[in-house]
Parts: C-alpha cells; sequence; structure tokens
C-alpha cells in the first residue's frame, strides 16, 4: 500500500478512534500509534489529516450539508462523514493533490470500510464540490466526469 493511501487510512482509523473515545486528539495520536506503530513518513501524513479535519470541522461540515439534499448530517454514516471530511480537506484546505486522485482514494476507503453502496454517495458529495470549484474559477481547471468504479 502507498504511505499517503495508508496514511489517509490511518488518519480514518483515528477520527474514528477520537469519537469513539472522546479523548483528546493528543491521546488519540498517542495511544494509536503506541499500539499500531508506522513509518515516519505515513504517521506525519496521516497527524496533518487528522489534526486538519478536527481544526477544520465546522468549515468541513458546512460544505457536506450544502451538498446533501433531503439529508440531514447526523444522518449520514459515520465513517462516511470522516471520509468526506478528510477528502474535503484535502480538496479545499490542502490542495496538493489532484482531485481525481482524492476521489479516488475516498472511493477506495469507502469500499473498505463502509457499507457496499456507501462509495456511490461519497463519490456525488465530492463530485458536486470540486464541480462548483471549477465553475467558480472560472472553469480555468480542466473539467473531468468522476465516475465511481
Amino acid at each position: 500500500m502507498r504511505k499517503r493511501t495508508k496514511g489517509r487510512e490511518t488518519a480514518l482509523q483515528l477520527l474514528y478512534w477520537q469519537g469513539l473515545t472522546c479523548e483528546e486528539p493528543e491521546q488519540v495520536a498517542e495511544s494509536y500509534f503506541s499500539e499500531y506503530p508506522e513509518d515516519e513518513e505515513v504517521t506525519k501524513f496521516a497527524l496533518s489529516l487528522f489534526y486538519g479535519v478536527i481544526k477544520e470541522q465546522v468549515k468541513l461540515d458546512k460544505v457536506i450539508m450544502d451538498h446533501l439534499e433531503h439529508w440531514e448530517l447526523e444522518r449520514v454514516a459515520i465513517l462516511d462523514r470522516h471520509i468526506l471530511r478528510l477528502s474535503l480537506l484535502e480538496l479545499l484546505f490542502l490542495a496538493e493533490t489532484p482531485p481525481v486522485v482524492v476521489i479516488d482514494e475516498a472511493i477506495e476507503l469507502t469500499k473498505r470500510f463502509s457499507t457496499q453502496d456507501s462509495f456511490r454517495f461519497v463519490n456525488g458529495i465530492l463530485d458536486k464540490v470540486i464541480k462548483e470549484r471549477e465553475q467558480g474559477s472560472g472553469g480555468k481547471r480542466e473539467k473531468r466526469r468522476h465516475k465511481a468504479a
């Protein structure tokens, strides 16, 4: 598994663990990595995503809510919410990963950790956000059709 892919998976597990235990983020990270040590590069990337989601969660959740149709955020499966938050953090705040890669990684995380059809939901939300951003930038970005596998 590639290091950034492993980092995303680890960040998802950190977010899930934090949600279950309600521990402080630093305690979650310390506990997690003492039990599941990782390569330094994986750890660094996972922590940047984990702390980034925690820092920007209100903004990320607003973006998710703005793109939900006939749903409340609380009705979205917890793992899908975390995957959307991680992906939106990369898309909106980190911007070093191409959008198509972010979507592909989100779909793979969803297929691996969530329900059978959740990847379509996650793909749809992320696709809407990307299209909205492309339209907002005056069409300067190459428009891509993001299809779920």
